[in-house]
């Protein structure tokens, strides 16, 4: 039987929280241009760019350049602790694993702030990689908008 898992990455950036977590929560259809490395493109399929139970469909650079499609669902904001939940519901990453939440959390750290990424997940079964490459992209995303912010 399959069982919940999670994996973690976690770093420092030079922007500000507020400034950081602002794009993340209000911002996500600026994110192939932030980070046109590995955001290629980025549609709302249901809601609005920041209200939770939105629907956006992603497509992501990962593995060394392939392509890949997202489904997610902006589960949950949580402004005070600077976190949001994204549930994913589709895209390939889905043919690997039965469920998949990524959660951001930023917390301030003297002039720059703690970026960590938690990915939960359940395999679809044991033979399936940890998803390594997907916190992969999601640092080199992180990453590609913080050098964005401290050049605008």
């Amino acid at each position: 039987m399959a069982q919940l898992k999670r994996m973690e990455c976690q770093f420092e950036i030079k922007s500000s929280a507020d400034k950081f977590f602002d794009v993340y929560k209000n911002k996500g259809y600026l994110m192939p241009k932030l980070s046109n490395q590995v955001v290629t493109d980025i549609k709302l399929l249901q809601g609005d760019w920041n209200s939770e139970g939105s629907c956006r469909l992603w497509h992501i650079v990962v593995d060394g350049g392939k392509i890949e499609s997202v489904k997610e669902v902006f589960e949950k904001v949580d402004d005070t602790n600077r976190t949001i939940v994204y549930k994913l519901v589709g895209g390939e990453i889905m043919d690997a694993y039965k469920t998949w939440r990524s959660i951001l959390n930023v917390t301030p750290m003297g002039s720059g702030s703690l970026v960590k990424w938690t990915m939960e997940f359940e395999k679809q079964n044991e033979s399936i990689p940890d998803p390594v490459k997907y916190g992969e992209f999601l640092t080199v995303w992180s990453k590609n908008v913080d050098a964005y912010l401290l050049n605008a």
